[in-house]
């Protein structure tokens, strides 16, 4: 995976659902199409965020997100029906960088995609994206924020 392709409305609404759990970590998934050769390899295009709820324990929450396995399931099935795929999650790091923690790193899935948003004192700071791989290393991954962009791959065919 070379790029992570989203629109600005895409960033603003994940922004937007992480500000709002703050101080606590919320998370979504991340639908989308695999396009070859736009840069180099395969980009990925986002088509669509969605936001699930942290079922974590509740003292865990400000440090740690948990998915519900009918949650999953729910998307894969979703991404079937749109022709899209279940490329990868977002999920906040309340006061702390976005950078994948031990937990994430243990509890990641090889190629699947990660963006992880550092989230201080209620208000979304930065965001970056990863590859985790099997034994706890990471890929950066460039992300490129741009309703142009996105635009002009959302009109290509989609590469499965």
């Amino acid at each position: 995976m070379s790029r992570i392709y989203l629109s600005e409305a895409q960033k603003q609404r994940i922004f937007h659902q992480l500000e709002q759990a703050y101080p606590e970590e919320a998370a979504g998934f991340l639908l989308g199409h695999m396009v070859e050769g736009y840069i180099a390899g395969a980009d990925v295009v986002i088509d669509e965020v969605v936001p699930v709820d942290n079922v974590s324990d509740a003292g865990k929450k400000r440090r740690h997100f948990v998915i519900k396995p009918q949650d999953w399931m729910r998307l894969e099935d979703q991404a079937d029906a749109s022709g899209l795929r279940l490329i990868g999650c977002y999920h906040s790091h309340p006061d702390a960088p976005a950078t994948p923690s031990a937990f994430d790193r243990e509890h990641s899935y090889p190629d699947f995609l990660y963006i992880i948003v550092a989230v201080k004192k209620g208000r979304a700071t930065d965001m970056r994206s990863y590859e985790l791989g099997r034994e706890g290393s990471h890929k950066h991954i460039t992300a490129v924020v741009s309703d142009e962009a996105w635009q002009e791959i959302m009109s290509w065919d989609h590469v499965q």
